[in-house]
Order: C-alpha cells, then sequence, then structure tokens
C-alpha cells in the first residue's frame, strides 16, 4: 500500500513564498515617493501600453511589480471595487485603505488556499489635503499590508534600491527633486546602465513610466508625466507649460495644456472639463476632458 504525499504546512508555505518571491524578483523595480504637492511613482518599464502604474479613483493611484497578467486582473478588481462603492454611498468613501484591505484579503485566499500563490507586489497611494495626510500601503504576495512613511520600494532590487533612496531622500521635496532621487535610485540597479554593464548613465526618459497624485487637482488627482515634460523635469529645466503668462490663467480652462505644448503636466488648478461649470463645459473638448488623466482614455479603460 503506497503511502499518500504528505507535507507540513509550514513546508507549504515556504515552498510557496520561495516561488513567489523568485517571481517578483525577475521584475524591474518600482518606487512611490512622497513630495511637496503629492505622490509620485516612478517604474522602470520600457512598455508603452502595458502599465505598471494605473489610477484606481479620484486619489487613489495603483503600482504594482511582478507577473503582469496578474496584478492587472487585480487593478481591474480595484476600479471595480472603488465604483461601486463610491455610486453605491458616496466618493469620499472611497479610500485607499479600503481598497488596500480587500487587495490584503484576496491575496491572502490565494496564498493559502490555492496551489500557485499570485507573484505580485501592490502598492495602493492615497493623497490627502496635506502631506502629512498622504498614505502609501504595501502589500505582499502572501496579504500582508504595511503602511509606509514617505517612500515605497517594490520589485527584486528592492533593497537596494530603499538604501540608496535613504540617502538622497528628504520630507518635503519637490516634484523635479523626489523624480531625480528616485531615477537615481532605480538606475543605481537597472542593468541598462554603466554602474551594472550598461551604457548609459542613467536610466532615459523613454525607459521610464511616471505618474503622480496632485494634491493641487481639484478633482482627479491622477496624471501622467509624459513627454517633453518628463525630459524637462529630469534635465532640471522649468516645463513649457510652466512659463505661460499669469494672465492666461485668469479665466477658467480646461486642465489640459495649451495648444502647442507637450502633454503631461497640464494646469493643476484649473477643474477638468468632465462635471465643471458651464462655462467650462461649452468650451471644445480636449484630450484631458475625460477625466484628468493626459492619455486621454477613462479610468475602467487604462492599463
Amino acid at each position: 500500500m503506497t503511502m499518500p504525499y504528505y507535507a507540513s504546512a509550514e513546508q507549504v508555505m515556504r515552498d510557496r513564498s520561495e516561488y513567489a518571491r523568485k517571481g517578483i524578483s525577475r521584475g524591474r523595480s518600482v518606487a512611490v515617493l512622497t513630495y511637496a504637492d503629492g505622490v509620485l511613482f516612478i517604474a522602470e518599464n520600457p512598455s508603452s501600453t502595458l502599465h505598471k502604474v494605473s489610477e484606481l479613483y479620484d486619489r487613489v493611484g495603483f503600482a504594482a511589480v511582478g507577473r503582469y497578467s496578474e496584478f492587472e486582473s487585480l487593478r481591474v478588481a480595484g476600479i471595480r471595487l472603488a465604483d461601486v462603492r463610491g455610486y453605491s454611498y458616496n466618493r469620499r468613501d472611497v479610500t485607499g485603505r479600503v481598497i488596500a484591505n480587500a487587495y490584503a484579503q484576496t491575496l491572502g485566499e490565494v496564498f493559502t488556499q490555492q496551489m500557485k500563490p499570485f507573484e505580485v507586489e501592490l502598492c495602493v497611494a492615497e493623497v490627502g489635503d496635506t502631506p502629512e495626510s498622504d498614505q502609501l500601503y504595501r502589500l505582499t504576495f502572501d496579504g500582508s499590508i504595511v503602511d509606509e512613511p514617505d517612500f515605497v520600494v517594490m520589485g527584486g532590487q528592492a533593497d537596494a534600491v530603499t538604501a540608496n533612496l535613504r540617502q538622497h531622500f528628504t520630507h518635503g521635496l519637490g516634484l523635479a527633486e523626489a523624480l531625480r532621487a528616485g531615477v537615481q535610485a532605480l538606475s543605481a540597479v537597472s542593468p541598462s546602465t554603466s554602474a551594472n554593464g550598461g551604457e548609459r548613465e542613467q536610466l532615459p526618459a523613454a525607459q521610464l513610466e511616471v505618474a503622480v497624485l496632485d494634491r493641487r487637482r481639484p478633482k482627479r488627482a491622477f496624471r501622467r508625466v509624459v513627454g517633453a515634460a518628463l525630459a524637462a523635469l529630469l534635465a532640471d529645466q522649468p516645463a513649457p507649460d510652466e512659463a505661460a503668462p499669469a494672465e492666461a490663467a485668469a479665466g477658467h480652462a480646461p486642465s489640459a495644456p495649451a495648444p502647442g505644448t507637450p502633454p503631461g503636466l497640464g494646469d493643476p488648478a484649473a477643474i477638468d472639463t468632465a462635471g465643471g461649470t458651464e462655462e467650462a463645459s461649452a468650451q471644445p473638448t480636449t484630450q484631458d476632458g475625460v477625466g484628468g488623466g493626459t492619455d486621454g482614455s477613462s479610468t475602467s479603460g487604462e492599463q
């Protein structure tokens, strides 16, 4: 008579943890930092369509590393949860803590009840009215959840990136300073840079995915920083839309850049055309009129 296969619960959990960590370690790192005006997301991601960073709701953002198909399904589930809760109750009832707790329950159930755990790490960030009220939640593959101060780093080289950020990050940095600190930390461990046998001193803008939760925006805080705006921030130069004359902002305008300026920053003080005043709704539809993002897509359609 053959003996049935047996393994202790401790051994099973150890094997699942090791399997998930190996999968996550193959992914490129992601850094989420707080700065003076909100929360900054920086990911090493050469793809222009498979995003690691996304919007979940008005003032809640999402970042992930690991297996794309798995964290993409979690992203979509988070958007649906936020939409249903906001529609059923109130938009103010949709918080980063609610979504993070839902993710923690899902990841914990998958880790304990299924043979294969999710090979993902997540960060749910919520921007508050003040820098002290910003919230960063880090979730691991087993459903553990931690409220992190200042910044969160995920991915295979998280320890090295964290050590670099501790040396250069200070509370209350501006957007350009925080971006350069994060890019420098990611560049220190990237195989594309000269420090690790590559050809460049620093990761170029084409290999970065950058977005912010800007507390100065009155509605949807999430916006992507792309194109010339990202290059200007990396080069420590004023973005083209920041050099616009002050009198141009006297009247109400949609939160898209003026014609001829590159996308990426827009006007953080302007109200989005969707749901704005009657004066704003009478203006021509712009790329940003969908709801605050620079890519012209709604939340549920963004990848």
